[in-house]
C-alpha cells in the first residue's frame, strides 16, 4: 500500500481519484485524513459527507455538510447534497429548505431544482411541484425524470390527460423508463382507458419483469375488468415481489370483498393497516365489509376512523350517516346531517343519494346530491354507443337492467309486469347483474323473458356493448343507486331511450337517463324542475304490484310474535334506516296517548332493538312497549304477520314503498305524512290509488292527531279496513294488467318520440 501523503491537498487529490475509480472505502479514508490535516477544507468536507451518505451514515454525512456550510454558507452543491440526505431520512421539510437555498444561490442548478420538485411531491404540495417541474423541463428539455415527475404532479391534481402527455415525453426521451411506463398506465387507468393502461403496464414489465408497481397496475386493471381471479393472482404476484406493499393488500381485500369472503377481506385490509395505520382506503375497505356483512356498529367505527384521517373523503360522511341510520345510532346525527346538507349546497361530494334519502326533506337537495354523485362516479361517456341510429326491430325491444332478478323485493313487485307484457308488441331482455338463486321467483322470471343476458362479470364497457349489439329500443334501470347497480352502463348510452324505475326513488341527476316513471301525486308538475329526467306520468300510481303474492294461511299468535294479548298495535315494517329521531319522538308520544298500545318494528340487527329501546326509555316510555320481529322464513310468512297489526305508521321523509303495498294488500290501514321529495310521497301515491285519501296527511301534527283518532275510534278504523279489503281486487294499485298497459303505453310513446328524432319530453299516459 502506498505511503499516506502528509499534505491535505495531495490526500484530497488521491481521494478524488479513488472516488472516480469506484474505490469508495479508500476514498473515505483519504478524505478523513485530508480533513484531519485541514479542518476547513470545504472540498474534503463535502466529499467526505457524500461518501458517508453512500454508506448510509446519514448523521455523519449531515455533520460534515454542516461543517462545510459553516465555512461557506452559499455552497449550492453542498446544500443540494445535504437536501438529498435529509430526503432519504424522511426529513422532507428540512430538505426542501436546502433545495430552495441551493436554487436561490444558483438558479441553473437543475438537479437541486428537480429534487425540490420531488420533495414538494413528498409533502403533497403538487401545485407547487408542478411549477418547479415546468421550470425544470424548460431548463433541461432532455431530462426524462423531469417529465415523469411533472406527470406525477399533474396526476395528483387530477389533470390526467396532461399527465399522459408528460409521461409520453419522458418515454420519448428514454423508452426504457419503467417508472414512466407504469405511471402512464396509472393515468390511463384513472381515465378508465383500461386497454391502453394494460399495454403500458406490459411495456414496463417487458423491461423489468419483477417491477411491483407495474404488477399492481396490471392487477387493478384486471379488477376493473371484473376478471377477479386473474386480479387476485396479480395482487399476489405483487406481494411476492414486495410484501410490504399496502396498495396490493388493499386490492387483495377488494377482490375478497367481491367474492363475499369477508373474513379474508378484513384480514387483507388489516395487513394494509399494519403497514400504515393511517391509510384511509384501508379503513374504507373495512367499513364497506362491515356494512355489507350487516355489522353496522363496526361499520360506523371504521367510517369514523376514515373521516378522522380524511375529513373530506368523498362520500364518506354519507356512508357514515347511512351506517348510523341502519343501526338506529342517532348520536351526533343532526350535526352530521347538517354538515352533509351544507356540503351539498357547496357542490361537494359528501353523500351518496340513496343513503341521503333517509334525511332529505327538500327535493332540490336530493337533485343536487344526485348530480354531484353522478358527475363524480358515473360521468357521461364522451363516446356514446347509440348515436341516433334507427332500429328495424319487428317488436319494441325492452331491456331491463337489474341485480335482483331473484327472490327480492324488486322482483316481487315486477314479476307480474314481466309476465303480462304484450309479447306481440314487445321483446323482453333481462340484463342480469346478479345471480340465479334457484328460487320459484327466478323460475317465473326465466319463463317471462325472451332473453336473459348475464352481465355480472362484464365491465361497464363490455356490458354496454352487449346491450348495443342487441339493438335495445328502451333500457330500463331497476336499480338506480340501489343494490347491485350498473349506472356506469347507462353512462355509455347503449340504447336510444333510458328509463329509471322503481329501485331508486328519486332523480338520478344524470344527463343520460331520459325518463322517470311516476304519477302526478308523487311528482307534482310544479316540482318537475327538481328532476333531471323527463316525467312519464302514469294515471293511477307509480308502483307496479304483483297480485300473485300470497300470505301464509296460518297466522302466528300474538304471543309468538312477542306482542301483548290485548292493546292497540302500531306497526312499521319499513327498513330501520328510515326511522328518524323526529319520527320516533312522534311515535313515543302516541304510545303515551294510547293506553296499552305497543309499537311493533322490524329488526335488521340486534343493535336496532338495543338502541331504540334505549331511545324509548330516554323519552319516558317503557322499553318493552317497543316490540321487534326479525326476518321471516318466507315472504308468505311475512305477509301473514300483518294480520296482527292494527295501524301501520309510515316513516318520513323516506316513506314506505313495497312495505306500504304489503300492508294495504293485507287490509292494514297505513298512515303517512307526505313531504316534497319523491321518497316522501310514495305511500301517499299508493293510498290514493286505493281510495284511502283520508290516510294521507301533510304535517306531522295532523299525522299524530289522525293516529290517535284511529287508535281511539275502533269503528272508524274497522270501516277503513273493510274498505281496503273490499276495494283490493278492484283497486288500480293491485290491477297488474291495467298497470302493465299503462307502462307499455309510456314505453311506446318514448320509443316513437326517439324514432322521430325528438328529444325526450314529459307526457301523461291517458
Amino acid at each position: 500500500m502506498a505511503e499516506m501523503p502528509d499534505n491535505a491537498q495531495e490526500l484530497l487529490g488521491r481521494a478524488v481519484a479513488a472516488f472516480r475509480a469506484g474505490n469508495f472505502s479508500q476514498a473515505q479514508k483519504l478524505c478523513a485524513a485530508a480533513v484531519d490535516k485541514d479542518k476547513k477544507n470545504i472540498v474534503a468536507l463535502h466529499l467526505s459527507g457524500v461518501l458517508e451518505a453512500q454508506q448510509n451514515n446519514a448523521i455523519k454525512a449531515l455533520r460534515l455538510f454542516d461543517r462545510a456550510l459553516a465555512i461557506k454558507p452559499d455552497a449550492a452543491d453542498i446544500l443540494a447534497d445535504k437536501g438529498k440526505v435529509l430526503t432519504e431520512s424522511g426529513r422532507h421539510r428540512e430538505a426542501l429548505v436546502c433545495f430552495q437555498k441551493a436554487v436561490a444561490i444558483n438558479p441553473q442548478h437543475w438537479m437541486a431544482l428537480h429534487n425540490q420538485g420531488c420533495t414538494l411531491l413528498a409533502l403533497e404540495r403538487a401545485e407547487e411541484a408542478l411549477v418547479v417541474f415546468d421550470q425544470l423541463v424548460a431548463m433541461v428539455p432532455n431530462f426524462p425524470p423531469a417529465f415523469n415527475n411533472r406527470g406525477v404532479a399533474l396526476k395528483r391534481l387530477d389533470r390526467n390527460e396532461e399527465a399522459i402527455v408528460s409521461y409520453r415525453q419522458a418515454i420519448a426521451l428514454n423508452g426504457q423508463d419503467i417508472e414512466a411506463w407504469s405511471n402512464l398506465g396509472d393515468a390511463l387507468f384513472k381515465l378508465k382507458r383500461h386497454d391502453d393502461a394494460a399495454a403500458a403496464y406490459e411495456k414496463a414489465l417487458g423491461i423489468k419483469p419483477d417491477f411491483p408497481e407495474a404488477w399492481l397496475g396490471r392487477a387493478n386493471v384486471l379488477y376493473a375488468l371484473k376478471r377477479y381471479d386473474d386480479a387476485l393472482a396479480a395482487f399476489d404476484r405483487t406481494l411476492a415481489l414486495r410484501a410490504d406493499y399496502a396498495e396490493a393488500w388493499l386490492g387483495r381485500g377488494s377482490v375478497f370483498f367481491v367474492f363475499k369472503r369477508y373474513d379474508e377481506a378484513l384480514a387483507a385490509y388489516g395487513k394494509a393497516l399494519a403497514l400504515d395505520a393511517n391509510l384511509p382506503r384501508a379503513w374504507l375497505g373495512k367499513a364497506n365489509v362491515f356494512l355489507k356483512a350487516h355489522h353496522y356498529e363496526e361499520a360506523v367505527a371504521a367510517y369514523e376512523r376514515l373521516l378522522a384521517l380524511a375529513p373530506d373523503y368523498k362520500f364518506g360522511k354519507g356512508q357514515l350517516l347511512h351506517s348510523k341510520m341502519l343501526c338506529c345510532d342517532w348520536s351526533d346525527l343532526a350535526r352530521l346531517r347538517d354538515g352533509i346538507v351544507a356540503d351539498i349546497h357547496a357542490g361537494l361530494p359528501s353523500a351518496d343519494p340513496f343513503g341521503f334519502q333517509a334525511v332529505a326533506t327538500a327535493a332540490q337537495d336530493l337533485k343536487r346530491c344526485a348530480e354531484i354523485y353522478a358527475a363524480e362516479r358515473y360521468p357521461a361517456s364522451p363516446n356514446p354507443l347509440w348515436n341516433g341510429e334507427r332500429y328495424d326491430n319487428a317488436k319494441i325491444r325492452v331491456g331491463y337492467v337489474s341485480g335482483e332478478f331473484r327472490d327480492h323485493v324488486i322482483s316481487q313487485l315486477m314479476a307480474g309486469l314481466f309476465e303480462r307484457h304484450d309479447k306481440s308488441c314487445f321483446e323482453l331482455f333481462a340484463f342480469d347483474n346478479g345471480w340465479d338463486d334457484g328460487s320459484a321467483m327466478r323460475a317465473r322470471i326465466d319463463k317471462a323473458f325472451d332473453h336473459i343476458v348475464d352481465i355480472a362479470r362484464l365491465d361497464d364497457a363490455q356490458a354496454a356493448s352487449a346491450i348495443r349489439e342487441r339493438q335495445i329500443d328502451i333500457l330500463v334501470d331497476l336499480n338506480g343507486y340501489f343494490g347491485d347497480e350498473r349506472t356506469g352502463v347507462f353512462a355509455r348510452k347503449p340504447a336510444p331511450v333510458a328509463v329509471s324505475y322503481l329501485g331508486y326513488s328519486a332523480t338520478m341527476g344524470a344527463p343520460y337517463i331520459d325518463y322517470i316513471l311516476a304519477d302526478k301525486f308523487i311528482i307534482p308538475p310544479a316540482l318537475g324542475s327538481f328532476y333531471t329526467e323527463k316525467v312519464a306520468y302514469l294515471p293511477d300510481t307509480f308502483q307496479i304490484n304483483d297480485t300473485a303474492r300470497r300470505a301464509a294461511e296460518r297466522t302466528p299468535s300474538r304471543a309468538e310474535l312477542g306482542l301483548p294479548d290485548n292493546g292497540f298495535v302500531f306497526c312499521c315494517f319499513n327498513n330501520n334506516f328510515k326511522i328518524t329521531p323526529d319520527m320516533f319522538d312522534v311515535w313515543m308520544r302516541l304510545l303515551g296517548d294510547v293506553d296499552g298500545s305497543v309499537l311493533w318494528l322490524s329488526e335488521s340487527v340486534p343493535a336496532v332493538s338495543r338502541n331504540l329501546r334505549r331511545e324509548a326509555a330516554a323519552r319516558g316510555v317503557a322499553p318493552e312497549r317497543v316490540v321487534f320481529s326479525g326476518r321471516t322464513a318466507t315472504y308468505a310468512d311475512y305477509l301473514a304477520r300483518y294480520r296482527a297489526a292494527d295501524l301501520f305508521l309510515d316513516t318520513a321523509p323516506f316513506n314506505a314503498g313495497a312495505t306500504a303495498s304489503d300492508a294495504l294488500w293485507m287490509g292494514v290501514p297505513l298512515l303517512t305524512c307526505a313531504g316534497e321529495p319523491y321518497t316522501a310521497r310514495m305511500a301517499g301515491s299508493l293510498l290514493q290509488a286505493t281510495g284511502a285519501n283520508e290516510l294521507v296527511t301533510t304535517s306531522i301534527a295532523d299525522y299524530a292527531a289522525m293516529a290517535v283518532k284511529l287508535a281511539r275510534d275502533p269503528v272508524l278504523l274497522a270501516s277503513i279496513k273493510a274498505q281496503l279489503v273490499a276495494n283490493r281486487d278492484s283497486s288500480p294499485l293491485f290491477d297488474t294488467a291495467r298497470m302493465t298497459r299503462h307502462i307499455e303505453a309510456a314505453y311506446i310513446a318514448m320509443v316513437e318520440r326517439a324514432r322521430r328524432g325528438e328529444a325526450p319530453e314529459s307526457f301523461a299516459v291517458s
